[in-house]
């Protein structure tokens, strides 16, 4: 499996595009902001012959949202994600002025809910979704098995954890779920997170501050 990283909006985002030698691909977090954002990642698909079969978002929280109505319009993707993010949607707005910027455009509805489990394949590569909420309710991170790795959202970051103040986040259940769910993984699993550089499961396990 290849990976191509880009790092889109204010905050900012990892936004991943995935593919496999059969050139189907996939893409999380699409948070291009501006025009220049999201004619980058287009030219990247286009010029690399890419066919997207998904469009995955790891949760619904404004800054990984950004770019699913373009997606939607340019390659006819709907966002799949969990169930238990979906009052997001509408809460996107406002929590956007609340920051103190704008939603680009109105966010687009789940095409297809996404459950602790599922399998989402493309090409010869299948990606294995594992619910941990905390940081949000539908927090979903994308392992895949088979290429030693997760996406794991804003759930775990290089020395640090996913924020748990906002609407529906609660502390203690992120952290028993990157512990039981994550923390279980094999050590050289790589972690490319929401933000920031990747990691690896057995350097946060030893030195992320938050389960010393």
């Amino acid at each position: 499996m290849k990976i191509k990283r880009f790092e889109f909006n204010m905050f900012p985002v990892n936004c991943y595009v995935l593919w496999d030698d059969t050139r189907e691909a996939v893409i999380i977090d699409p948070g291009c902001y501006s025009t220049e954002e999201k004619q980058a990642l287009k030219s990247f698909i286009v010029t690399n012959q890419l066919e997207l079969k998904h469009l995955l978002n790891t949760h619904l929280h404004p800054d990984h949202i950004f770019g699913n109505p373009f997606i939607q319009r340019e390659f006819g993707l709907s966002p799949e994600a969990n169930q238990a993010d979906e009052f997001w949607i509408e809460e996107a707005p406002k929590q956007s002025r609340m920051l103190g910027f704008k939603m680009p455009e109105a966010p687009i509805p789940i095409g297809r809910y996404l459950h602790d489990g599922d399998t989402i394949a493309f090409g010869n590569t299948a990606l294995e979704a594992i619910h941990v909420p905390g940081h949000s309710p539908g927090s979903i991170v994308f392992y895949a098995p088979q290429s030693h790795c997760i996406f794991s959202g804003d759930v775990l970051f290089q020395g640090s954890i996913g924020r748990a103040d906002l609407t529906g986040g609660n502390f203690d259940d992120l952290k028993e779920g990157i512990c039981s769910r994550l923390f279980t993984l094999p050590n050289e699993t790589i972690v490319y997170a929401g933000h920031g550089a990747p990691t690896t499961i057995g350097m946060e396990k030893v030195e992320n501050p938050f389960f010393r």
